[in-house]
């Protein structure tokens, strides 16, 4: 016996989803972990330089972008499994450029070797073909 909760047909569901399908992909990883890291940059600085009113503001935004970067990497026209490793070879990339402008923080020789080890797995997790 099945069950439908939700049945939806709309036309303007299958030209988003069509639209959807002509963005490359490496769009919304971009996006999503850009969204992903300064969200969490705002949120760190935020409970450590920040009190009462900024905090709840700052917390907000921070929350925001933390729901955008969910939002593009859910609309990722991509099998869950390949965008995985693309996002954390990407993810690791646009954390080393927001560190840096956030906290003007350079990445050791151990996180760039690690980086890369990141990113040559990333890369292998999606374009490894069986």
């Amino acid at each position: 016996r099945t069950i439908i909760l939700f049945s939806v047909y709309s036309p303007q569901l299958n030209i988003m989803k069509a639209l959807l399908q002509n963005i490359h992909p490496i769009f919304f990883l971009i996006v999503a972990t850009t969204l992903e890291v300064s969200g969490d940059a705002i949120i760190r600085k935020t409970i450590y330089e920040h009190t009462g009113a900024a905090r709840i503001g700052f917390g907000r935004i921070g929350t925001l972008l933390l729901f955008g970067y969910d939002f593009f990497l859910t609309l990722a026209p991509v099998e869950f499994g390949k965008v995985v490793g693309l996002y954390i070879a990407t993810l690791f990339v646009v954390l080393q450029i927001i560190s840096y402008i956030t906290f003007i923080s350079l990445a050791t020789l151990a996180v760039l070797v690690g980086g890369f080890l990141v990113v040559s797995g990333g890369l292998i997790i999606t374009f490894w073909k069986n």
